[in-house]
């Protein structure tokens, strides 16, 4: 679905169904250097069983028109304009690593109108190794794949989605060089890796958002995540007096164990929210 976000067209991914804002709607926001298709399987599903599902590409990734934003701020605000514009009265969250962030900021400005707030591969501070930004200026291809090496914790996904056999590291890699070639070629070489990687690591507002958000708040992390390790979001789960749990998955939870994924949403977006 494309949709006219602050004078720019974007793009909003419903799950193979006509988006229908009177469903209960879960908005969901993809990571650096990624777009709405890493989660291919939780958006199809919840799509054919009664929610409206809108699957964001944020500002320069994907179909939503660039250049990219700089900043977590700046993201919410965009989001927040994206679901105004979809019509879309209240919505439950779910943002993956930096996603995470925007999701936060987002609902701590949403208030009342965020039912659900769910944080998949999340930390906080999301600081980034000083080398890791440096290589992504010098040579970014070789930062993708130091971020390919550290996210992903197994080879192929088991007999699921997305599909047998499938090679997680190969597919992510080529997800990452095509979105940075394409922003590269429609923004003047601009470089979207070191562009999301520094809005990560400059986002220093995460636990004033935190403490003002009032709806339900799950936490879902990866035991061998080595991007967000696990042991960085206790400050971030107290202030959120989040509910913390964790699956057998790196930082790529939704292709390496997405049926987990898929089940702890179920369960997160069945449990009561903020009435309306």
């Amino acid at each position: 679905m494309k949709l006219l976000v602050l004078g720019r067209e974007a793009y909003a991914y419903t799950g193979g169904k006509p988006f229908d804002p009177a469903l209960p709607c879960v908005v969901f926001i993809h990571g650096a250097l990624h777009d709405h298709s890493v989660f291919a399987l939780q958006t199809r599903y919840l799509a054919h069983h009664g929610h409206a599902v809108l699957a964001v590409d944020l500002p320069g990734h994907g179909r939503s028109a660039g250049p990219a934003l700089d900043s977590v701020e700046a993201l919410a605000d965009w989001l927040v304009a994206l679901l105004d514009a979809a019509g879309v009265t209240r919505a439950a969250l779910v943002g993956h690593s930096m996603g995470s962030l925007v999701a936060l900021e987002a609902a701590a400005r949403l208030g009342e109108r965020a039912t659900h707030l769910a944080l998949v591969a999340t930390a906080y501070p999301m600081k980034v190794s000083p080398a890791l930004l440096e290589t992504s200026l010098k040579d970014p291809h070789k930062a993708m794949r130091m971020v390919n090496s550290f996210s992903i914790s197994t080879m192929a996904a088991k007999p699921s989605a997305p599909g047998p056999g499938t090679w997680l590291h190969g597919g992510n890699l080529a997800l990452m060089q095509q979105l940075q070639a394409r922003h590269a070629r429609q923004h003047a070489g601009a470089n979207l890796f070191h562009i999301d990687f520094s809005i990560c690591d400059r986002y220093a507002a995460g636990l004033e958002a935190a403490r003002r958000i009032r709806c339900p708040a799950l936490l879902l992390l990866g035991a061998q995540d080595q991007m967000t390790p696990p042991a960085a979001t206790k400050e971030l789960a107290a202030a959120l007096r989040a509910r913390v749990q964790t699956l057998r998955a790196g930082h790529s939870l939704m292709t390496e164990n997405p049926d987990g994924v898929l089940n702890a949403l179920k369960g997160f977006l069945s449990s009561p929210g903020i009435p309306s």
